[in-house]
């Protein structure tokens, strides 16, 4: 997917992906986004976990936005071998 691409910097974006499953009784969400940290890095922001639950954070740091955009572009195109689709 080019998604990664057609994000432009400064702006708040962020994808949010789904995975239902009604015969496994399966409702997940993931969410990615790009964002500035205070230091000057770029944060790939993730979150996961079932819908209408708390889930789980994590923010991996990268030296500038066109890092961030390439981890973003891959964590897209794993999650939607899984079955992930953008909401």
């Amino acid at each position: 997917m080019d998604s990664a691409r057609n994000i432009t910097p400064g702006k708040l974006q962020m994808l949010v992906l789904e995975r239902r499953d009604e015969s496994c009784n399966m409702a997940r969400y993931y969410v990615l986004a790009i964002e500035p940290t205070l230091f000057g890095d770029t944060a790939l922001i993730r979150e996961w976990g079932r819908i209408g639950a708390q889930g789980r954070r994590r923010l991996d740091l990268h030296p500038d936005y066109a890092a961030a955009a390439v981890a973003l572009d891959v964590w897209l195109t794993r999650k939607s071998r899984r079955g992930y689709q953008l909401r």
